[in-house]
């Protein structure tokens, strides 16, 4: 039988990913430090600090992943063109703003895709500790499970 006090510890552990607005790495740390003080008092709490961390080390590798092949679109798109501001003396002053290209479509595709990402990573999080204040277990969707 759970009681208030695990599912309040557990309901933290998921809201305490939000700590990262304040504190760098917050979403680490806050979720670390309430698990391992309490992952030997209860399953429930040990089990929903291990979905909180994976989950938080999971969007933290798609982060790397989408950035990694986003930011050589943006580079390739801002030095391929330079001719798009044309300086022609002091009475004549023309700004030429080309076609863009594809790179930039593509890089702003992965630029979207990763504030959608954010919101959903958001509302993934709310919903656990929802479920954690009702004492049900758990699972993030798209986690690897680096702590089994």
């Amino acid at each position: 039988m759970l009681d208030n006090h695990q599912k309040n510890i557990a309901t933290f552990i998921h809201l305490s990913t939000f700590s990262r607005f304040i504190i760098p790495f917050g979403n680490f740390i806050g979720p670390i430090v309430l698990w391992v003080a309490n992952k030997e008092k209860s399953e429930f709490v040990d089990n929903h600090g291990k979905q909180a961390i994976n989950f938080q080390m999971s969007i933290l590798l798609y982060a790397i992943i989408i950035g990694t092949i986003s930011i050589p679109f943006f580079i390739f798109n801002i030095f391929s063109g330079f001719d798009f501001i044309n300086f022609n003396g002091f009475h004549d002053f023309h700004i030429n703003i080309g076609k863009p290209s594809p790179l930039l479509y593509i890089g702003g595709t992965l630029g979207v895709l990763a504030v959608v990402g954010f919101i959903i990573e958001l509302v993934l999080i709310v919903n656990a500790s929802l479920k954690a204040r009702d004492g049900v277990y758990y699972k993030y969707p798209f986690t690897i499970n680096f702590l089994k």
